[in-house]
């Protein structure tokens, strides 16, 4: 058994891009591409939005009911980045469905907004989590 211990990885071609061959054997992916460049887990329902863990985050901003707004420390290379999201209550016995879509985004921030899937008006939720995938600046 081997073990590597590294601290940096850098491609020897470009310094930015290190291709990883896949699982198959035949093909092959970029690294960076595959990461997600921030994350935050937080609770929506907390004053000012109370994050429970991140990476490249600088913080939360609660812009009323539903809406959230993260701000990413490094920022992105342009606004055509890709946001995953999830949002939900944690120990919610209402059974309420509810859904989230990105509202805006820029090189610095994303946004979503949450509300409930009959149509209802958005609402806090304890559960709030957001990813951004692209490139950073």
């Amino acid at each position: 058994m081997s073990t590597l211990l590294l601290n940096t990885l850098t491609g020897k071609t470009s310094a930015g891009s290190i291709v990883v061959t896949g699982e198959g054997g035949s093909t092959t992916t970029n690294m960076q591409q595959g990461l997600a460049k921030a994350w935050v887990n937080f609770d929506g329902g907390a004053s000012g939005a109370a994050s429970r863990d991140s990476f490249n985050v600088s913080g939360m901003t609660d812009n009323g009911s539903g809406n959230y707004t993260v701000a990413i420390n490094n920022d992105m290379s342009n606004a055509n980045f890709s946001i995953g999201d999830s949002i939900g209550d944690y120990n919610d016995t209402s059974e309420s469905i509810a859904w989230a879509f990105t509202h805006t985004q820029a090189t610095g921030t994303m946004s979503i907004i949450s509300a409930h899937f009959d149509g209802g008006s958005a609402a806090d939720r304890s559960s709030v989590c957001m990813q951004a995938f692209g490139d950073l600046a």
